[in-house]
């Protein structure tokens, strides 16, 4: 548990997830300009760090997808999402955030 919440809090680790999430294969270059202001080397790190945790893959064509183990890993973060929006709702939370 650790290990994941170690890879997740690196920083725009859960947005190039959140990005891949759709199920549709993204080129470098549209995963930058999807997560604005990451630069190229801390994208290129992440994908790498990611790819070693088997999350996420790169293509020959060039694009990023999710592996079934990142699909899996987005599911079952739906229960934390839900969670969060109703949390979001009653503390006002949401409100202060934008």
């Amino acid at each position: 548990m650790m290990a994941l919440l170690d890879l997740l809090d690196r920083r725009w680790a859960l947005r190039v997830m959140w990005e891949l999430r759709q199920g549709e294969r993204l080129t470098f270059r549209e995963l930058q300009q999807r997560c604005g202001g990451m630069s190229s080397s801390v994208l290129a790190q992440r994908l790498c760090e990611m790819d070693e945790a088997g999350v996420v893959a790169g293509s020959d064509g060039g694009g990023y997808a999710l592996t079934d183990e990142g699909r899996s890993l987005i599911e079952a973060l739906g229960p934390l999402d839900s969670w969060a929006k109703r949390w979001a709702r009653r503390s006002g939370a949401g409100e202060r955030s934008r």
